[in-house]
């Protein structure tokens, strides 16, 4: 699950039909939402007088999932390494670790135990490690998982579990019949309390939530999801899984009637590929997008909710490459309008890359047509890369996504986690989109880099008088000075609007 709220965001921890070989003997299982099953469960057409038989039906197929993880913790010992240092619980400096547990839900959705499930049930945050996977099926037997396939983009996972008898399952249905006002009911591990049920109806569908994702697109329903409830599915009155539980919105936390769920129709395919896999390629253009807003739309004379607005264009990308640029307004792709609720992001992320495709956009008030060939989404980490905020927070120091980058040598030795220099980064702090070195991400406060005043966006363009040009070489310096038995490495520092500086930093 993942709270969304005004523009902030946390997770909530806690197909199409498959046709299978199974290894298991044909006609041995069916499955648990199978039509001959659920004629005689599934409740009257209009206001159900009960959701039990259906209920029944259902949960067996639908577990609780568990992850034990490993998550690395700073050293907050202000006498680490020193002969004082064991006065305050442990004499060694650098991270330390701390066990934790997280909890959620998913569904088996074939008879030798596959499980879907959302991604971020089954991963660690920062620099956590996950170190086991169990499923828990309702009769309270846990199954080791082994982790199949994992896609942070679509928020989608699957697991396996095994056991020499077959397994309940459940089969995706079509969420695109799903209608404004249509019963559902979703089943799940809120709270930790294993085997909830609850219900509601489907508020909206397509429902766009501003998060830039290029999976923005979700199933809203008033059935009460909380945390824990992530992973699990939502079902239709005839059984079918139409959702999976991914998020809410709430001012307090907790279950306010707005929640939103993965549909079926992004799912399946996605779960499909997993479960072989494959490869999740993904369509890109390049570009830095915008809402239409009201202002925005007055000052070019446009009607507001159509189209969006071109902020900037990647050099050499797509977008580039078809003659777009910043100050577009996008109307329409490959015959599919461009609307809050199928964006940009959704239409091109959801096409083949190499596909030839049109665009219509205005210009200057003109309507142009431009024919571009969709390019290949980078991964999450690249696309991280890509967008630096120099002004963001540093989360403590270390432990985000981008700290990942830097190594080991540059945390321990120096104090400072860094990311690559790419050219788009280069421009969001005014150096040169030529520009060589690393950037700096976060700065250990207890550090001689700290004490200098070296800072997230400064930017190392070498060390010992050596031009930095990746995380490599500037790990391959400072190794090579510490083992010269040198004190310190001198950098030379570019901060955005200032001239480059040398400066000293003890190597500890």
């Amino acid at each position: 699950m993942r709270y969304a709220y005004g523009v902030t965001s946390a997770l909530l921890l806690a197909g199409s039909a498959l046709t299978l070989v199974t290894g298991f003997p044909a006609g041995a299982q069916v499955a648990q939402n199978d039509q001959s099953e659920m004629r005689s469960v599934v409740p009257r057409a209009g206001a159900p007088s009960s959701f039990a038989d259906l209920t029944q039906q259902l949960q067996p197929a639908v577990v609780n999932i568990s992850t034990r993880q490993r998550v690395k913790v700073q050293n907050n010992n202000p006498f680490a390494g020193t002969p004082f240092g064991d006065l305050f619980g442990g004499g060694q400096g650098g991270p330390q670790t701390r066990e934790a547990r997280s909890l959620g839900s998913g569904f088996i959705i074939s008879a030798d135990g596959y499980v879907v499930t959302n991604n971020h049930v089954i991963t660690a945050d920062g620099q956590g490690e996950v170190e086991s996977i169990t499923v828990t099926t309702p009769d309270g037997t846990e199954y080791p998982a082994k982790l199949i396939g994992k896609d942070a983009a679509s928020d989608l996972a699957v697991l396996k579990i095994s056991r020499p008898t077959p397994f309940p399952f459940v089969k995706f249905g079509d969420s695109r019949k799903a209608r404004v006002g249509d019963w559902v009911i979703a089943i799940g591990n809120p709270f930790g309390l294993g085997g909830t049920v609850t219900q509601g109806i489907i508020s909206a569908v397509y429902r766009n939530t501003g998060s830039g994702s290029a999976y923005d697109r979700y199933l809203q329903t008033d059935a009460s999801i909380n945390r824990g409830n992530s992973g699990g599915p939502m079902f239709d009155m005839a059984g079918n899984v139409i959702g999976i539980n991914n998020a809410i919105f709430s001012p307090t936390g907790g279950s306010v009637g707005i929640g939103f769920a993965i549909p079926a129709e992004i799912a399946a395919p996605i779960v499909d590929k997993l479960r072989a896999g494959q490869a999740i390629d993904r369509g890109y253009l390049g570009v830095r997008i915008q809402p239409l807003s009201e202002d925005l739309a007055a000052s070019l004379g446009l009607p507001k909710n159509r189209g969006e607005f071109i902020q900037a264009v990647e050099p050499g990308q797509a977008a580039a490459k078809a003659g777009m640029q910043a100050g577009d307004v996008v109307v329409k792709v490959d015959g599919k309008d461009v609307t809050p609720d199928q964006t940009l992001s959704f239409i091109v992320a959801n096409t083949t890359p190499g596909k030839r495709i049109p665009i219509e956009l205005l210009r200057n008030g003109q309507r142009l047509t431009i024919q571009t060939v969709v390019g290949k989404r980078p991964t999450e980490e690249e696309l991280a890369q890509q967008s630096f905020d120099p002004d963001a927070q540093e989360d403590g120091g270390f432990g985000g996504k981008q700290q990942q980058q830097s190594g080991s040598v540059l945390q321990s030795s120096l104090g400072v986690a860094a990311i690559p220099l790419t050219p788009q980064i280069a421009r969001q702090l005014g150096a040169g989109e030529d520009a060589k070195g690393v950037v700096i991400t976060a700065v250990d406060a207890s550090s001689d880099a700290g004490a200098k005043g070296l800072q997230r966006g400064d930017i190392v363009l070498s060390a010992n008088y050596v031009n930095v040009a990746s995380i490599a070489d500037l790990e391959r310096i400072v190794r090579q000075a510490k083992a010269e038995g040198r004190e310190a490495v001198l950098l030379r520092i570019q901060r955005r609007g200032a001239p480059a500086q040398y400066v000293p930093v003890r190597v500890r």
